[in-house]
């Protein structure tokens, strides 16, 4: 599996004529070899790839690491890297330029004068973009575990609780359903504070007739989740019940839309042409939706200036939204497997409009 995902660089060397790449952001590194640590570095041939890391992580290296040599080194890592560049001839190395401080770089150009540095667009990540089965069967166990989550604390949303209330209650339900953490802050907007995307759990107070908008996700073995619903405390005034039929109208026809080979910003305009032709396309000022995967925000971008197209393998979510200052607002969003049968959702709550 691994030396599939690895077989996904070759492009890389092609392209830029290189000996080796550096790989450093360790998302990419767990995606490569399996090391699920906080420090670490990955260096990599066409047939061959060095592990690189001190003596903290050598244990757990061994135990995770596959199909890369493990050199233990000084905190200083690129001390190493310039041996085995001496040791190899390498003269061309690529390096994640999205992932390097300058700092870094500054440290790499003086200890490596004699190798040219070749950087790494924001494409590089892209290696990541379809996910194997593997990968799949784990974003499918996160979603569940989530949503089920989700379900479980509905009961709890009622007047008089707080926002942080609710996000609480559900991270510790996560928690105890075996989640790893939360994959992010959650969202969690009531009445007016609505209107924000991203509008973090508060202390305020949710009130009789206001909808509350919930954003979250689990993490488990290194994957993310992320579904929103938008659920009614109480009996919303009418304005809000259109508003949420039609981002779930919305949200539907993007995601009977889903197939290989549509573009992204194909797959955004069929929500954003529905939300304008009812008047509110002035109120959905961001991208239909993300990959997703060991980064909760992955390529492609599902957005109007998107030049991506969509493959089988994909994960990414659907989540058009209102917002209006003022008032408040909807989003509603899944998460979806891009099959050759079109889209597969795997998160699990029923997206209709709940009144608790």
């Amino acid at each position: 599996m691994l030396k599939n995902r690895r077989s996904r660089l070759i492009r890389f060397f092609e392209k830029y004529s290189l000996n080796a790449l550096l790989i450093t952001d360790l998302r990419n590194i767990r995606y490569l070899c399996g090391f699920s640590g906080t420090e670490g570095a990955l260096l990599v041939t066409k047939d061959h790839a060095w592990f690189l890391c001190d003596s903290r992580y050598t244990a757990q290296a061994a135990d995770e690491v596959t199909g890369a040599e493990i050199r233990e080194c000084a905190a200083i890592r690129i001390d190493t890297v310039v041996a085995l560049a001496d040791e190899n001839g390498f003269d061309r190395i690529g390096f994640e330029a999205s992932h390097t401080t300058v700092s870094a770089f500054r440290r790499m150009t003086e200890k490596l004068p004699n190798v040219s540095l070749v950087e790494l667009g924001s494409d590089f990540d892209e290696i990541r973009s379809c996910k194997d089965n593997t990968e799949i069967e784990q974003l499918a166990l996160v979603a569940a575990l989530s949503s089920a989550a989700l379900v479980s604390v509905l009961g709890s949303i009622k007047p008089g609780v707080s926002e942080l209330d609710i996000a609480l209650a559900l991270e510790l339900e996560m928690r105890r359903r075996g989640a790893d953490g939360k994959a992010f802050d959650f969202i969690v907007a009531s009445g007016v504070r609505g209107a924000m995307p991203h509008g973090r759990a508060s202390d305020k107070i949710i009130q009789s007739g206001e909808l509350v908008t919930i954003d979250f996700g689990a993490l488990k073995n290194g994957y993310h989740s992320d579904e929103t619903v938008t659920v009614a405390c109480g009996k919303p005034d009418s304005r809000a019940v259109e508003i949420h039929a039609i981002v779930r109208a919305a949200h539907d026809l993007a995601i009977e839309a889903v197939r290989p080979g549509i573009s992204c910003k194909e797959l955004d305009e069929v929500a954003r042409s529905y939300i304008s032709g009812k008047g509110y396309g002035e109120y959905f000022g961001h991208g239909l939706g993300h990959g997703i995967g060991l980064e909760i925000h992955e390529m492609p971008s599902l957005s109007p200036r998107s030049t991506a197209v969509l493959e089988e393998g994909m994960v990414v979510t659907i989540e058009p939204g209102i917002y209006i200052p003022g008032f408040g607002g909807v989003r509603v969003e899944d998460t979806v497997v891009v099959t050759g049968d079109g889209g597969h959702v795997i998160t699990n709550v029923d997206k209709q409009l709940f009144f608790l």
